[in-house]
C-alpha cells in the first residue's frame, strides 16, 4: 500500500513525535548491580529497592533473568528467550518488582546475553537441532557448520558429552534407548538427547511379526502402527531445508509422537512391542556385538555425533561462547534469530518496565556495528507504533516509511537517535584500543575505568623492585609479553583448534580463487592464522563492508602482520600479504562480488575468533601465572604496566566526559578476579617491597615443612606459594584474629577452592582438561596446613602482624578509588554489597549471599547519627574503619549528591586539581562545574609514607590543594564533615586549600557551593 500525501504527513508528524519523545529521556545517575538466581530471586529483590532508594542509587541493575538452565547463578546461560526464569519469579512477581522501582522513580538496566544461549539441558531450539539436523526450524539460530572438515560429521553437530571414547561408553551400556509419551530418546546417565523420528521406523518395525500374531493383520491397533511407520516413512528427510519441507517435517513428527503415545497408552501389547525392541536395541553388557543394532541406529538416524568431551577442542563445528560447549553461539545477526532473542526483552522495555540493555560480549557477534543500530530502530519503530492512531492495515507502510527516515537520520555518526535506548557494551579494551565510533551505544561497562582507579594506588616508583622481589622468589624472571604470545598459541592448540581449522580451510578455499595464491598449502596457511592471532595486540577489529576500514583496525592488522613476519621467518612471507590483503579487502582485479563476499566473510569470522582467544590467554591463563603484583591482574587489565599515573588517570576521564560521558564507571563486577577492596589492599605491596620480601622469605621457611616433595621439586610451586600469600593478605577479613573458628574454616575453605581453580585456569601444573590430582591434593594440603590455627601458629602471628600493617593503608586504597568512581564523569556502579568491605575473589566467591539487613541497619544507624553532627560522625569512622561504615557512609552520602545534581554529574565540566607542597604526589583531585555548580573532591594515595609520618593530617601540614581562581572566597560545604571552608589566596597568586585542618577529621574531600 502506497502512502498517500495524507499519511505521509501522518508518517513525518509521527516520526518527529517520536524522536523528541525518545531524545527526552534521561541517563542514569548510578547503578546497584544485582545478582539474580533462585536463592535471590524477585521477591528478594523487592525487599532491598526502598534500601537501595535511600542509599542513592538511580537505577536497578539486574543480571539476567530470562530462562536459564537449571540453577544458573549467572544467567548467562539462556535456554529460552521468551520467558522469565521460573527460579527468579513469575511475571507477576516481575511487574511487582518493576512497579516498586516506577513508584520511587528508580529505571532498570537489565544484562542481555545475544551472544549464546546454553545448550546442556531444557533448550527446546537446541534439541529440535538435535532432532532434525539441517531441517530444524531453528538450524538458523546457531552458529553450526553443517558441512565441516570431519566429513563424518556432514549434516550432524558434534556433541562432546561423553566421559571416555564412544564405543566404550556405548559397549558399557552407558547409552540407552529410551521410550516416554510417543518419542524415543538416546540417553546418557542425567542427558537425554532426540532421536530423529525417521529413526522410530527402525525401532517399531523391529520383530512386527510378533505382534501381528498377537493381535491379528486386521487389528485397530496393529493396523495404526503400520499406518505411523508408513507415515514415518513419508516424512522429510533432515537434510532437506526448503522452508515449505521443513514445517512440512516438523508437524507430521509431531503428529506421528502423538498418534504412537495414543496408541501405545491405550493398547498394552502394542506398548509391550515397544518396551521389548526397545530392551532388544540397548543390548547386553559383556557382548560387545550386542550394541550393533543401537550404535546403527545412532549413526544413521541422529543429527549428532556422540563424542568424548576431549574431542571438542580439535572437532567441534559449532560455534561457542569461548571454549565452553554448554553454551552455543547464535546467529543473531539473522533478523529472524534477533526477534526471536529480543522480543520479550522489547515488550518491558515497551511498557516502561526496563530503561537501558546491558549486552554481553559483543565481540562476539558477527556484526557489533549492525546490532547496535538494529536494537535502537527496533527501539524507535516499537515506541512510534505505540503512539500510532491510524487503522491496524496502514501500519505496515507507515513502519517502512518510519524505518526509511530512521536510516537516513542515523547515517549521521552523531545523530542523538543512535543512542535514543541507553545500551551499555561488556567490551575489553586492550592497550590504548577504543570502541568504535559507529557504534550505537553510551559506552562500556567500565572495565578500563576499574584498572585505571586501581593502578593510581600503585607505587609505580617501585616497579623495579618489585620486579626483583618476584624475580627472586621464583628464581627466573617472566616476560610477559612472550608469556602472552605461548599461551595463545596454547588455547589455539588444545581449546580452539576446530575453529582455527575451519578458518585455515576457509583460507585455503580463498586461496583457491587466484592463480597467484593457488599454491599456498593449507598447513602454511593454519600457521599463519595462528602466528597473526597469537600476536594480535587488541580482542578484535570492526571489519564489516558498510564502509571503509577504520584506520585503527588497519593499523592493528598491518602491524600484527609485521610483527607475524618478523617472528616466524620459516612462513613466507607471501603467506602472510596474501592474509593481510583479505582482512584489509584488498581484492585481486577483476574479482567477482560473490568471491568478494567470501574474503569479507572470512574476515569477519575472523574477527569472531581473536577475541575469545585473547580472553582465554590473557584473563583465563596469564592472569594466573603472572603473579608479580595480583591487584593489576584484572579483566580488562595490562598488568605488565605497572600502574597508571595520575595524569593517565585524568587523560581518561576527560575523554569519557567529552565522548562516552554516560559510559559506566565501576570498581567491581560479577566478572572481576578480587573485589575492589582486595587489590585495594595488595596493592599497598607495591610501597613497601623491602619489606614484603622480608615477609616473603619468612612465609616461605615457616611453611617449607608443609610442600609435598615430588622428585627433586615441592609442591606448589614458588610462583603458586607466591600467588597464594597475596590472595591470603588480600582476603583476610578485617580484624582476622576475632574471627570465630567457623568462619575461619570458612575463610580457609574459600582460600583452597580459590587455590584449585587458580592453578587450574593457569594449565602450567593441573589444569581443568588435564588435571594432576596429585598437585591438586599437594596445593589444598598447603592451603590446609598453612591455615591451620592450632598447628601452624608461629606463621599465622607473623601474617596477621603484616596483615596489620597492610589494613590501615588498604582501608584508605579503597575508599578512594570507591569516593573516586562516585565523582568520575560517567555512571558509578556498585556491585552488591561493596557498600561495605567485601573481600572477595573471583566468582564464585564474589557471588556468595550479601546481608542487606546489616547494610539498611548501619545506614539508618548513619542517617540519625548525621542529624545529630556530622563532624562528630565523621571523626568517628574516621577513627575506626574496620566495620565499613566509613565506606557506606561516603557511598550514600556522595550518591546522594549525585541526585540533588543530577545534571551537574551527567555533563559538567571536568578538571584536574594539583596539589603542592612537600606531600603533593600523594594526592589526587577534581572538579565539576555546571552553571555555578561546583564540586571539588579529592582523595589520597600511597599512604604508607603518610601514615608513617605521622597520619594523614599532621603529614599535610605543608601541602595546598590548587582550587579554579574564580572559587576564591567562596564557602564551600564539606558534605561528609557539613563544615564550610572558604579558599584563599596564597602568596603565590594561587586560590588554595589548606588540607591539613581538613584531613584532621576525614580522609576524603568532598566540597561543594549546593
Amino acid at each position: 500500500m502506497a502512502p498517500t500525501d495524507s499519511n505521509a504527513a501522518l508518517v513525518a508528524a509521527l516520526f518527529t513525535e517520536t524522536r523528541a519523545e525518545l531524545l527526552a529521556r534521561s541517563t542514569p545517575l548510578s547503578t546497584y548491580r544485582v545478582q539474580l538466581h533462585k536463592d535471590f530471586n524477585f521477591t528478594a529483590a523487592r525487599k532491598i529497592i526502598p534500601y537501595l532508594a535511600r542509599l542513592g542509587i538511580s537505577t536497578f541493575y539486574a543480571s539476567p533473568y530470562l530462562r536459564a538452565m537449571p540453577g544458573s547463578q549467572h544467567g548467562y546461560d539462556v535456554i529460552d528467550h521468551t520467558r522469565i526464569n521460573p527460579e527468579v519469579g513469575t511475571a507477576e512477581e516481575h511487574a511487582a518488582l518493576c512497579q516498586d522501582l516506577l513508584d520511587r522513580k528508580m529505571t532498570q538496566l537489565l544484562d542481555t546475553v545475544p551472544n549464546h544461549m546454553g545448550v546442556e539441558h531444557g533448550n527446546a531450539l537446541w534439541d529440535d537441532v538435535l532432532e532434525n539436523g539441517p531441517a530444524s526450524r531453528y538450524a538458523r539460530f546457531f552458529d553450526v557448520d553443517w558441512v565441516p572438515v570431519k566429513a563424518e560429521l556432514l549434516d550432524k553437530v558434534l556433541l562432546p558429552v561423553l566421559g571416555e571414547q564412544y564405543g566404550v561408553v556405548l559397549e558399557r551400556g552407558e547409552l540407552q534407548l529410551r521410550y516416554a509419551n510417543g518419542a524415543f530418546q538416546i540417553a546418557y546417565f542425567d542427558k537425554a538427547f532426540p532421536l530423529g523420528p525417521r529413526g522410530y521406523q527402525e525401532i517399531l518395525k523391529l520383530d512386527l511379526a510378533t505382534l501381528e500374531k498377537e493381535l491379528g493383520p486386521e487389528h485397530a491397533g496393529y493396523v495404526e502402527l503400520q499406518s505411523i511407520i508408513t507415515s514415518i516413512d513419508h516424512l522429510p528427510q533432515r537434510t532437506e531445508t526448503e522452508r515449505a519441507k521443513v514445517l512440512e517435517r516438523n508437524r507430521e513428527k509431531e503428529v506421528v509422537k502423538r498418534r504412537l503415545e495414543a496408541l501405545a497408552s491405550g493398547e498394552p501389547k502394542v506398548a509391550e512391542h515397544i518396551e521389548r525392541n526397545v530392551a532388544a536395541f540397548n543390548g547386553q553388557t559383556g557382548e560387545p556385538r550386542s550394541f550393533d543394532r543401537l550404535d546403527d541406529l545412532i549413526a544413521r538416524f541422529c543429527s549428532y555425533r556422540l563424542a568424548h568431551w576431549r574431542v571438542a577442542g580439535e572437532e567441534i563445528n559449532y560455534r561457542r561462547f569461548f571454549d565452553i560447549n554448554g553454551l552455543a553461539a547464535i546467529r543473531v545477526e539473522d533478523p529472524e534469530v534477533f526477534d526471536e532473542a529480543h522480543a520479550l526483552v522489547f515488550k518491558w522495555i515497551g511498557d516502561g518496565l526496563v530503561h537501558g540493555l546491558r549486552i554481553d560480549h559483543p565481540d562476539g557477534l558477527f556484526d557489533p556495528t549492525a546490532y547496535f543500530l538494529d536494537l535502537q530502530e527496533r527501539f524507535f519503530i516499537e515506541s512510534a507504533h505505540r503512539r500510532f492512531q491510524g487503522e491496524a492495515e496502514t501500519w505496515p507502510p507507515a513502519e517502512e516509511s518510519l524505518r526509511q527516515r530512521f536510516r537516513e537520520e542515523v547515517k549521521d555518526a552523531v545523530s542523538p537517535l543512535r543512542k535514543a535506548l541507553y545500551v551499555l557494551v561488556e567490551k575489553i579494551q586492550g592497550g590504548r584500543e577504543r570502541i568504535p565510533d559507529e557504534w550505537a551505544v553510551h559506552g562500556t561497562t567500565g572495565y578500563r575505568f576499574a584498572n585505571a582507579i586501581t593502578g593510581i594506588f600503585v607505587d609505580r616508583r617501585n616497579e623495579r623492585a618489585m620486579n626483583e622481589v618476584y624475580d627472586r622468589f621464583l628464581e627466573k624472571p617472566f616476560d610477559f609479553k612472550q608469556l602472552l604470545f605461548e599461551n595463545k598459541r596454547l588455547i589455539m592448540r588444545i581449546s580452539m583448534a576446530s575453529e582455527i581449522n575451519v578458518l585455515a580451510h576457509e583460507l585455503n578455499r580463498i586461496s583457491e580463487m587466484n592463480r597467484r595464491s593457488r599454491d599456498f598449502t593449507l598447513n602454511s596457511l593454519r600457521r599463519g592464522l595462528v602466528e597473526f592471532i597469537a600476536h594480535f595486540p587488541v580482542y578484535r577489529t570492526y571489519v564489516d563492508g558498510r564502509n571503509r576500514v577504520d584506520a585503527r583496525d588497519i593499523q592493528y592488522i598491518t602491524w600484527t602482520i609485521a610483527r607475524a613476519k618478523e617472528h616466524d621467518p620459516n612462513t613466507a612471507a607471501s603467506i602472510f600479504d596474501f592474509l593481510e590483503d583479505v582482512l584489509l579487502g584488498h581484492y585481486p582485479e577483476h574479482l567477482p562480488e560473490a568471491d568478494r563476499a567470501v574474503w569479507l566473510r572470512f574476515a569477519m569470522k575472523l574477527q569472531q575468533l581473536t577475541g575469545p582467544v585473547m580472553a582465554k590467554g590473557l584473563e583465563d591463563t596469564v592472569f594466573y601465572i603472572y603473579n608479580r603484583l595480583t591487584s593489576l591482574n584484572e579483566v580488562g587489565g595490562e598488568p605488565e604496566r605497572f600502574g597508571t599515573s595520575v595524569h593517565t588517570f585524568h587523560l581518561r576521564n576527560q575523554e569519557r566526559a567529552e565522548s562516552w560521558p554516560a559510559a559506566l564507571v565501576t570498581s567491581s563486577t560479577h566478572d572481576t578476579k578480587r573485589s575492589e577492596d582486595v587489590r585495594a589492599r595488595i596493592s599497598v605491596l607495591s610501597e613497601i617491597p623491602q619489606e614484603w620480601q622480608e615477609m616473603l622469605m619468612r612465609f616461605s621457611e615457616l611453611n617449607l615443612h608443609h610442600k609435598t616433595p615430588r622428585g627433586l621439586s615441592r609442591i606448589p610451586t614458588a610462583n603458586d606459594e607466591y600467588l597464594f600469600y597475596q590472595t591470603v593478605l588480600g582476603a583476610l577479613p578485617m580484624k582476622p584474629a576475632s574471627l570465630p573458628d567457623e568462619a575461619w574454616g570458612d575463610f580457609t575453605r574459600r582460600l583452597r577452592e580459590y587455590m584449585a581453580k587458580a592453578t587450574k585456569e593457569a594449565k602450567v601444573n593441573t589444569s581443568w582438561t588435564n588435571a594432576d590430582p596429585d598437585y591438586d591434593a599437594a596445593m589444598a594440603h598447603f592451603v590446609d596446613r598453612v591455615l591451620d590455627r592450632k598447628g601452624n601458629a608461629a606463621f599465622l602471628k607473623q601474617l596477621l602482624d603484616f596483615q596489620r600493617r597492610l589494613e590501615r593503608p588498604g582501608q584508605l586504597n579503597a575508599l578512594g578509588q570507591a569516593f573516586l568512581k562516585l565523582v568520575s564523569p560517567g555512571v558509578p556502579d556498585v556491585y552488591q554489597g561493596c557498600e561495605l568491605w567485601e573481600l572477595s575473589l573471583v566468582d564464585p566467591d564474589n557471588r556468595r549471599p550479601v546481608d542487606y539487613g546489616l547494610r539498611e541497619a548501619i545506614l539508618t544507624e548513619l542517617d540519625a547519627q548525621a542529624q545529630t553532627g556530622r563532624r562528630v560522625l565523621a571523626q568517628a569512622l574516621s577513627r575506626e574503619m574496620t566495620d565499613g561504615r566509613v565506606k557506606l557512609y561516603i557511598t550514600a552520602e556522595t550518591l546522594r549528591l549525585r541526585q540533588r545534581a543530577p545534571e551537574l554529574f551527567r555533563r559538567g565540566l571536568y578538571q584536574p586539581l594539583e596539589a603542592r607542597g612537600e606531600r603533593a604526589e600523594h594526592w589526587i583531585a577534581l572538579t565539576r562545574t555546571l552553571e555555578g555548580q561546583v564540586v571539588i573532591a579529592a582523595a589520597p594515595r600511597l599512604t604508607v609514607a603518610l601514615l608513617d609520618a605521622g597520619g594523614l593530617a599532621e603529614s599535610m601540614a605543608q601541602t595546598v590543594l590548587v582550587v579554579p581562581s574564580g572559587l576564591e572566597g567562596e564557602p564551600l560545604r564539606n558534605v561528609f564533615t557539613g563544615e564550610t571552608v572558604t579558599p584563599r589566596r596564597n602568596e603565590e597568586g594561587q586560590v588554595v586549600l589548606e588540607l591539613r585542618p581538613l584531613l584532621e577529621q576525614f580522609p576524603v574531600l568532598l566540597l561543594t557551593n549546593l
